[in-house]
Parts: C-alpha cells; sequence; structure tokens
C-alpha cells in the first residue's frame, strides 16, 4: 500500500514510534484512528506525496508503534504524551513547523498537540470529531448507542480487554463494520492490517487505556485551557461525514468555535471513516487547505 514510502522506527523515553516518510515538499504529518493503523491513508497519502513530504505515524498503542504499560492515571496514554511522540517524531525527521490531517483519535491527539505546541502547528485539519470535552458534556442516546465502544473501553480492567483479546478480529469487524458503510470501504489489504495489528500482545490494554484517559486525563487538560481562555491560533479546517454519528448528534462547527479562533469546516458525503470512503473529496480539501502548488 505504501511503496514509494520508507519506513523509520524512533524512540521517545523507550516507547517505539513506528512510522513512513514520502514525497518532497511542505512536511505535512497524517494521524490515524481507532482501531486503525498508519494504513487507513493508504489511498490518499500517495496523491499527497506528489505535493508534500508526507510522514505518517502509528500512535503508541496502535498498528507497530509501542504499547507502555497503563499507570494508575492513564497518563501514558494521555492526548498530551501522545503528541510528544508525534513532536519528537518530527523533530527527529528534521520538521520544526509542519501541517496536520488526523482521524478520530489521530485527530484529538493532533487537538493537544497544537494547544500544546502551537509554535510547531502550522494549520490543521481534523476529520470527524468534535472537542472531547464537549463530546462528553452532550452526548445523547443517539450517540451513546452508535460510539458505545466509547463507554465499554473505560470500564475496568481486566473485562473489556479480556473480551477484545478473546476475538479481536471480531473486535475489528463489529467497530468498523456497524458503522454508515459497514466494510466495503476498506480493502482486503488495509483490513488484514488493522486485524493483524489488533491481535498484537498488549493492543486491548492500549486501546483500552488511551479511551480511559480520553474520560480522565485529558479532560482535566481540555478544562485547563478552557479556564485559562487558551484557544486554538492556527487555522483549523474540520470535515466530518454527513451520514456519521458525530455530525447527526452534535452542531460540530459551534462546538469548535469555542476552542479555536481561526475556523472553517463542512460535511462530506460519507461517514465516519473519511480517508477510506472519501479519499476523492478529501484530496481535493486538504490539497487546497494546505496551499499545494498546481501540477504544472
Amino acid at each position: 500500500m505504501f511503496d514509494a514510502f520508507t519506513s523509520f522506527d524512533l524512540s521517545r523515553d523507550g516507547v517505539r514510534v513506528h512510522g513512513r516518510i514520502g514525497g518532497s515538499g511542505a512536511p505535512l504529518l497524517l494521524l490515524h484512528g481507532h482501531p486503525q493503523t498508519l494504513a487507513n491513508w493508504h489511498r490518499v497519502a500517495p496523491r499527497l506525496a506528489e505535493q508534500f513530504t508526507v510522514v505518517l505515524l502509528d500512535l503508541r498503542g496502535y498498528g507497530d508503534s509501542g504499547r507502555p504499560p497503563a499507570d494508575e492515571e492513564h497518563s501514558n496514554y494521555s492526548k498530551r504524551e501522545m503528541a510528544l511522540d508525534v513532536l519528537h517524531a518530527m523533530r527527529q525527521l528534521g520538521f520544526a513547523r509542519f501541517g496536520v490531517l488526523a482521524h478520530d483519535r489521530g485527530a484529538r491527539v493532533a487537538h493537544r498537540l497544537a494547544a500544546d505546541h502551537p509554535e510547531a502547528v502550522e494549520r490543521m485539519m481534523l476529520l470527524d470529531i468534535a472537542p472531547t470535552l464537549a463530546m462528553y458534556r452532550n452526548t445523547s442516546e443517539a450517540f451513546a448507542r452508535a460510539y458505545w465502544h466509547w463507554f465499554f473501553l473505560i470500564q475496568p480492567p481486566p473485562l473489556p480487554e479480556a473480551l477484545i483479546e478473546g476475538d479481536p478480529v471480531r473486535y475489528i469487524r463489529s467497530v468498523m463494520g456497524g458503522r454508515h458503510a459497514g466494510l466495503a470501504p476498506f480493502t482486503p489489504e488495509a483490513l488484514a492490517e488493522y486485524e493483524r495489528c489488533a491481535a498484537i500482545p498488549g493492543t486491548a490494554q492500549a486501546i483500552c487505556e488511551d479511551y480511559r484517559a480520553s474520560a480522565g486525563i485529558d479532560l482535566e487538560h481540555d478544562r485547563s485551557d478552557i479556564a485559562a481562555g487558551r484557544k486554538l491560533a492556527q487555522p483549523l479546517r474540520v470535515l466530518w461525514g454527513e451520514h456519521g454519528a458525530v455530525g447527526r448528534s452534535f452542531d460540530v462547527l459551534s462546538l469548535w468555535r469555542d476552542r479555536a479562533d481561526d475556523l472553517s469546516g463542512l460535511a462530506l458525503p460519507c461517514g465516519h471513516y473519511i480517508p477510506e470512503e472519501a479519499p476523492v473529496e478529501l484530496l481535493a480539501e486538504a490539497l487546497s487547505f494546505f496551499n499545494a502548488k498546481p501540477k504544472d
């Protein structure tokens, strides 16, 4: 899926950060969501690499990146800690300032990265999320039914871990196949990669810790930003799927307007998995937003 990209592995505080890099031009970082890996960009990354130096990363706990142990505060999987992985990787690759295109959990990491390290993020496009704290505060029955895994994964260990480990392939197919388009948007190669990585030892605990952090320590960081009046200063464009639960359950732009000074966005004709359901539309938006120069 990424023949023109070079694979690399870096380390931060003993945690492996796995990624791929390809193309030339201004740096553009791509971050995936749950329960996926950097493979979710396979339909858009090659085209973006014609105009940008594209960096794809597996978040800690996902793909071929490291899976540090759980801790009582879930801080090892806070979005602040994940953002530091990202920042370290980009600096090691020689990029002090870059654009960010991120989906789902990766978009939550990107939000924290832009908030904590505004000097590093030039502009940012987030896919199919609203701010985490706002989504918890405004949760409806419809959203809870659609995003049942938010509430399943945060339950105390070891129950969610044990259920996932019992059949990780079923977990992947249940979460991803239960959305608007079912499993149809996912190529056999990409789906096989998601299933392979879900079966890596430690994955179940890692993804639970990711969500436990989002329901705990990450909310503390968000509340601190709000109390201090800190808002994102970078140009922010938010896209969501018109058939997805986020767009149906929340006023996405209104919620982001409370957190960002320079905001735009719209719905695309798809569900949650925008990079695989609507790659043509996403490419058009990304190429325009990140100011790519037209090809000769």
